[in-house]
């Protein structure tokens, strides 16, 4: 395994994760503490992460790292500063109302695009296509089943992304996760989506839970 291949694992693993000892990254990597402590190192002095330290009862104190913020930018989230300083100009230009009303049409568009493209095909296929769709956007998405939904028509989802791809238009205009929201229910209009987790408020992902209404399971 290369050693920028295990760098690049260890930010993914921490994106997921939000936060991790170095043991707990070498036995998820199956990489020796000693070697995953230098490429940490390594990584903090790139400022790519940061640490924390922590004490549990006697002993040494474990240092529990994280992503900085130049390290959630090593992410495919770069590509909305145009965007950004577009509607910032909107907002010098013709003030942020303006700015709210274009944010909304861009994310009904967006909602409706969602809503052709997922069909009306079994709720389990079309989280499927949505997590490619996020993907192909730039999104580190998933999908599971709630715990415990095991049937074969599954009623509930739970949406993961571990970045935002707009994640600094959403720092300047957080009115944008909710539109967001709203545009995941209108994309699937037989469901309930709620919001679980949220980056812009320190979490380290956006979660949402889906669940079919009436928690009618599929065919």
């Amino acid at each position: 395994m290369q050693q920028t291949s295990i760098r690049e694992d260890i930010l993914r693993f921490l994106l997921k994760r939000g936060t991790a000892t170095a043991g707990a990254i070498a036995d998820h990597l199956q990489v020796t503490p000693q070697a995953i402590r230098r490429h940490l190192k390594t990584l903090e002095t790139s400022e790519l992460i940061e640490h924390q330290t922590s004490q549990e009862g006697i002993g040494r104190p474990n240092h529990l790292y994280q992503l900085s913020r130049k390290g959630r930018e090593h992410f495919p989230d770069q590509y909305d500063q145009f965007a950004l300083s577009l509607l910032n100009t909107v907002a010098d230009t013709l003030g942020p109302e303006q700015v709210s009303k274009l944010l909304k049409r861009q994310w009904q568009s967006k909602a409706k695009e969602y809503r052709a493209k997922l069909g009306d095909a079994p709720l389990k296929e079309r989280m499927q296509t949505l997590i490619k769709l996020r993907q192909a956007e730039g999104y580190m998405a998933e999908c599971h089943p709630t715990e415990g939904d095991g049937s074969a028509g599954q009623s509930a989802f739970v949406i993961t992304e571990y970045n935002c791809a707009i994640a600094h238009i959403a720092e300047s205009y957080p009115t944008v996760c909710g539109h967001e929201l709203a545009m995941f229910a209108i994309a699937l209009p037989d469901c309930s989506v709620e919001r679980t987790h949220w980056l812009v408020n320190g979490e380290h992902q956006c979660g949402y839970l889906v669940e079919a209404k009436g928690a009618i399971a599929e065919d």
